[in-house]
């Protein structure tokens, strides 16, 4: 995607957690993603929110900075980072509302093309919570992404 996105501010040794600053209206607001295992090898649970003293994730919060739009192109540059380091794993993401999965889906619907080129994009089918093909005009309760394996024409 050739959206602006945030400097990162850090990013660990094992590219499991990436610090930016959001900054807008509202002030400088530290903004935190994490890649954390699931209960499958195979599948890492992104987790996103703002920075808590305690070292936890606020996913509930609504800051309103005006830079909704290069916050989610930051947290997809994330997304490619950490996809491209661990290849072979699945990336699960869901907002912590309707509306922000809602949002998630809109993002994916408006950049599909773009993003599927590298990336094999599914959606969480509210209907027996199967893994399916991302679709546009689909509602799902989150999403899979992981990177697409390169194959080699001999």
């Amino acid at each position: 995607m050739n959206l602006k996105t945030y400097s990162w501010g850090a990013v660990s040794a094992d590219g499991l957690e990436y610090e930016f600053i959001s900054r807008g209206p509202r002030g400088d607001i530290r903004k935190v993603i994490q890649f954390v295992e699931t209960g499958h090898p195979l599948v890492y649970n992104l987790a996103f929110g703002d920075s808590q003293n305690d070292g936890g994730i606020d996913d509930q919060v609504r800051n309103d900075n005006g830079d909704r739009n290069m916050i989610l192109a930051t947290v997809a540059s994330a997304v490619r980072m950490f996809c491209d380091r661990y290849e072979d794993v699945y990336v699960f993401f869901t907002g912590s509302t309707p509306g922000r999965t809602r949002l998630y889906r809109m993002a994916l619907t408006i950049h599909f093309d773009e993003l599927s080129v590298k990336l094999e994009i599914y959606g969480l089918c509210t209907r027996r919570l199967t893994m399916v093909k991302f679709e546009r005009g689909v509602a799902y309760l989150g999403f899979f992404v992981k990177r697409k394996s390169i194959k080699l024409d001999v």
